[in-house]
């Protein structure tokens, strides 16, 4: 008899002969009023989202949303939704760690793709290794095994965090040495590996890419090493002063959220048959945070930038690739990035200012 922590991946039609006596109760979701366009089309994928609160979830959500109908694009996670997220379509609870609370939501919603964003950022993860092994290691393989359970496609990200101090810099290519140095980029080359074993093994359509750093923005810095990217917009228009905890001449892979939705879109949609690799590096520009705050002057010319290197955060930037190679996603699924450094800023740069002044209207 198998341990009560082991679990058995078997095809879904052995598991349902031998589990006829199981039943699931069907968890709360979101309890809004569909229009009428919102009724699942059969035919459409039945999307699950997991971690779909953090910087990525919602954005997907929404370009899914406009092409597979509202209902069926589910987002979820461990934490309360905003209103605005919670109306906006389907939302349940799923903690990622909960093998059972993952199989319930698969077996009622009816899930075919899975996307999996759950994951413990590096500067985040460093500071709780014993959280970021139970959020990225064990949640990879309950939604592996259940991907495999249930015939899905499971998309789960990886990052520039998978390679490490030995691995070229620039450009990386997808296929080198990877030694990360923390348990994010430990646990993502454990996805990757794991996601092609599977592939390989029992044929589960599993589909990783690469990102670079990710710059949003929608959504408040969550942790990780390139979210410096992010708050220095912020800290710009609202102050004119950044302190950057990088030393002004690192060089990273970035990338504009709206490019990461449609790469990651184009890739869940791309046919099998013309996928070399299961994981792909994306990659769109690179730039160090002197480059990024020069490009910044050109809108505000009296931004001050102070670099204090955080000995943490920086370790980490220097063993990280500089720039990615991405010519295999481009050959094989056409990928082409959009947004260049000068579009980039003067779109942040937009998009944060209307967010000030709806939260924040004058007053007459």
């Amino acid at each position: 008899m198998l341990p009560p922590t082991v679990r058995l991946c078997v095809p879904a039609a052995a598991v349902q002969r031998s589990l006829r006596c199981g039943c699931w109760s069907q968890r709360q979701a979101s309890t809004r009023h569909p229009d009428p366009g919102d009724t699942p089309t059969p035919g459409n994928p039945r999307v699950l989202i997991t971690g779909g609160l953090g910087q990525l979830g919602i954005g997907l959500a929404r370009l899914l949303r406009k092409q597979y109908g509202t209902e069926n694009v589910i987002l979820s996670d461990i934490k309360k939704p905003s209103d605005e997220v919670y109306k906006s379509g389907p939302f349940v609870y799923a903690d990622v760690t909960d093998y059972n609370n993952l199989r319930e939501l698969v077996t009622n919603q009816r899930v075919t793709w899975l996307v999996h964003y759950s994951a413990l950022l590096s500067a985040a993860g460093e500071a709780n290794v014993a959280l970021a092994r139970r959020v990225n290691i064990t949640g990879l393989h309950n939604v592996l095994d259940l991907a495999l359970e249930h015939s899905l496609r499971l998309f789960v990200p990886s990052t520039i965090g998978a390679f490490g101090p030995t691995s070229p810099r620039h450009p990386t290519p997808d296929l080198c040495v990877q030694r990360p140095r923390t348990i994010y980029g430990v646990s993502k080359v454990h996805c990757e590996l794991m996601g092609e074993y599977f592939h390989h093994k029992y044929g589960l359509d599993f589909r990783c890419l690469r990102y670079p750093g990710i710059i949003s923005a929608d959504s408040e810095p969550g942790g990780g090493t390139t979210d410096y990217a992010v708050k220095i917009f912020h800290d710009a228009l609202r102050s004119g002063r950044f302190e950057c905890y990088l030393r002004a001449d690192t060089r990273l892979p970035m990338m504009h959220i709206s490019d990461c939705h449609r790469a990651t879109l184009e890739f869940l949609q791309a046919p099998e048959r013309q996928l070399s690799l299961r994981t792909y590096n994306i990659a769109a520009l690179n730039f160090t945070p002197g480059e990024l705050a020069a490009e910044l002057r050109h809108h505000l010319p009296r931004l001050e930038v102070i670099y204090t290197p955080d000995r943490v955060r920086q370790g980490i930037a220097d063993g990280w690739p500089m720039s990615f190679d991405d010519s295999n996603a481009r050959r094989d699924w056409g990928w082409r990035p959009e947004f260049g450094l000068p579009e980039l800023v003067s779109d942040m740069l937009s998009t944060i200012k209307a967010q000030t002044q709806k939260d924040h209207p004058r007053t007459s």
